[in-house]
């Protein structure tokens, strides 16, 4: 009989980590507490002690002392990713003002980033409270939006630049937005265990989707188009690289609230 190997997990609660929650339900031997949250408030989970393994922003991971990036495994994207876009009705070279969702601490970086190397506007940032202030978004004002939500707002406004292809565009590289950490001390028993399933999940995606709660109307295609058209989850050396290159570059925006 194996025994179960028990772990805090931080999970993200969006459709592009139902692979990795699928694998880690149904392979190995972990006994894994999954603690879901939005992309930001995993940080916090993680800086708590609330999880002793976490799928963070990406943007924050150097800054954390007491963890390591672990396994083969991330969320990004190659190309067009689809859930990290600003939209909006102005030109993206005249927005004077952009709306922030606070819940992706990278996607706002990359965001400053693109502002500043491909956009080559200095607008101002400020905090998006509800999407509910997509509806009405003056003249030169533009919003950053994330996740699940997204899929509400595809063609709704004139313009959508997505984030992971705008990125492509200006560096030639792929982009992680989001990368699994371990608390240093952790055991290798842990970490390979969780390396394990994600590597099941990322094999059995239609499985995942079947049993989520992401099967819809269509059963589940389009949910299954997105994590296997958009959705890239290698952690391999070109996306180390975008990282590196990422980091590097200093971007810190701190939006303001609205």
């Amino acid at each position: 009989m194996v025994m179960g190997i028990n772990a805090k997990i931080a999970a993200i609660s969006y459709l592009n980590t139902v692979p990795f929650i699928y694998g880690i339900r149904h392979e190995g031997s972990l006994c894994a507490d999954i603690l879901f949250a939005p992309p930001s408030q995993n940080v916090q989970h993680f800086i708590a002690g609330k999880a002793d393994l976490a799928l963070i922003p990406a943007a924050v991971a150097p800054t954390l002392k007491d963890a390591e990036i672990i396994t083969d495994y991330c969320i990004g994207a190659s190309g067009k990713v689809r859930t990290v876009v600003v939209v909006g009705n102005t030109p993206i070279k005249q927005v004077k003002r952009v709306l922030l969702d606070p819940h992706s601490k990278t996607s706002i970086q990359l965001c400053g980033y693109l502002a500043k190397h491909k956009w080559h506007i200095e607008p101002e940032w400020v905090e998006l409270e509800e999407y509910q202030q997509l509806d009405h978004l003056a003249e030169g004002e533009a919003a950053l939006i994330i996740g699940d939500k997204v899929f509400d707002y595809e063609g709704k406004l004139k313009y959508c630049y997505d984030l992971a292809l705008e990125w492509r565009e200006v560096t030639k590289l792929p982009f992680a937005f989001a990368v699994w950490v371990a608390r240093k001390g952790v055991p290798y028993e842990i970490t390979d265990e969780l390396q394990r399933a994600l590597t099941f999940g990322v094999e059995h995606i239609w499985e995942a989707v079947s049993e989520s709660n992401y099967m819809g109307s269509d059963n589940g295609i389009t949910a299954y188009d997105y994590l296997t058209r958009n959705i890239d989850f290698i952690l391999d050396e070109e996306k180390h690289k975008a990282l590196k290159k990422f980091w590097d570059a200093g971007i810190r925006i701190v939006p303001r609230s609205y």
